[in-house]
């Protein structure tokens, strides 16, 4: 079909091979862009069939998307991360799409479906359904900002798809914590350049918020015991970035 598969990849000899089965189901023609990888990623990527090209390392991966995109040769990119997993019924569904020649939507949002440590999917808590921007009409795409979680500007008109993509997220907790603490001292920096403020206060006003949030207002609780502590995890996470926030506007000032 006339679409390509980009993956961004850093140390995921874990899921690479997967990943690319799964990607397979759309298309035979994938990208895997490797933010220098030390592990197998590579050379199991290259063994699945895969092109691999080299961006330097990022700790997040928006900064090599407009790269990948940019090595495209087709008309449709489908976006994929290396712990995310495409189904038969949702290649099914972009094939149908992509063939009609007389389509007016230039890219789709997709439905993503979070699976906690591959047991728990979240029905709750805010996680669903977590829609995101993966299937770009490559003609319409412009750029993809290099911040964190930014999203690409596409000109034209935005789609949704019914299938999602199967997200296998948060399967180690000692490494769930090494990125948050990764992604969330990024996030502090865009607070602190904005010069946003923080004190001992808003540690708590931000733990209870977002704990209210995931918890009771998007009734995470009804996920049960792995929507509980995925509640107090993300309220965590909300807090640290903060604690950095402080760090930085205290180093500042010494």
């Amino acid at each position: 079909m006339d679409s390509t598969v980009v993956i961004n990849t850093y140390n995921e000899e874990e899921n690479i091979s997967d990943c690319i089965s799964s990607a397979k189901l759309l298309s035979d023609k994938i990208i895997i862009i490797d933010m220098e990888s030390a592990d197998k990623t590579v050379t199991l990527a290259k063994t699945s069939g895969a092109r691999v090209f080299s961006f330097p390392h990022s700790s997040y991966v928006e900064p090599g998307r407009e790269f990948g995109i940019n090595k495209v040769k087709t008309n449709w990119v489908f976006i994929l991360d290396a712990d995310e997993r495409i189904s038969a019924e949702l290649a099914k569904e972009i094939n149908q799409i992509i063939r009609n020649q007389f389509l007016s939507t230039t890219h789709y949002c997709i439905p993503r479906k979070n699976i906690f440590g591959k047991v728990k999917w979240l029905k709750n808590g805010g996680w669903w359904p977590d829609y995101q921007v993966r299937l770009i009409n490559k003609k319409y795409f412009s750029s993809w900002p290099k911040r964190i979680h930014s999203t690409p500007a596409i000109k034209g008109q935005i789609g949704y798809l019914k299938n999602p993509i199967l997200h296998y997220f948060h399967g180690d907790i000692e490494k769930m914590v090494e990125k948050t603490l990764e992604f969330e001292n990024i996030e502090s920096d865009l607070l602190y350049n904005a010069k946003k403020k923080t004190d001992v206060s808003t540690f708590f006003r931000k733990f209870i918020a977002e704990l209210m949030r995931r918890l009771v207002i998007n009734l995470g609780f009804l996920d049960g015991t792995i929507g509980f502590i995925e509640s107090i995890y993300q309220a965590f996470s909300k807090t640290i970035t903060y604690l950095f926030l402080y760090e930085k506007n205290r180093n500042k000032k010494t």
